[in-house]
C-alpha cells in the first residue's frame, strides 16, 4: 500500500465579547506559512452530496473598506483564472475577466 500524505490548512479567529472576528491567523505548514495575520477570509467547500458550495467568509472589524474591495476584486479575478484552470472554458473565462474589468473599473480600482 502506498503511503498517504495529509496537509492541514488551520485559520484561528480571535472574536470579541459580541463574537465578532478581531483577529485572524492562518496556518498552511505545507506552503510555508505558519500563524500568518490576515484581515480577512473566503472559503468555498463543495458539498457533492448536496451539489452546493457552503462557505465561510470572515472579516476583521478592522478591515478597511477600500481593502476589501481590492480582496474582492482580486478574489474574482483568481476565480476566473481557477474556472479555466478547471474547465478549460475560454470564451467563459474571458467573460468573467471582462466583468473583473468593469468591476475594477466601478469601484475606481484601476486607472482608466
Amino acid at each position: 500500500m502506498a503511503k498517504t500524505h495529509t496537509s492541514k490548512i488551520q485559520i484561528t479567529v480571535g472574536l470579541d465579547d459580541n463574537r465578532i472576528p478581531e483577529k485572524l491567523y492562518w496556518t498552511a505548514q505545507d506552503g510555508g506559512v505558519s500563524n500568518e495575520e490576515a484581515k480577512a477570509v473566503m472559503l468555498s467547500v463543495w458539498d457533492q452530496k448536496k451539489q452546493e458550495s457552503l462557505r465561510v467568509d470572515l472579516w476583521t472589524k478592522d478591515m478597511p473598506v477600500d481593502e476589501m474591495k481590492l480582496f474582492f476584486h482580486q478574489t474574482l479575478i483568481t476565480m476566473s483564472d481557477t474556472y479555466l484552470r478547471a474547465t478549460q472554458d475560454e470564451k467563459m473565462a474571458a467573460t468573467m475577466k471582462d466583468f473583473c474589468d468593469y468591476f475594477a473599473e466601478k469601484l475606481d480600482l484601476i486607472k482608466k
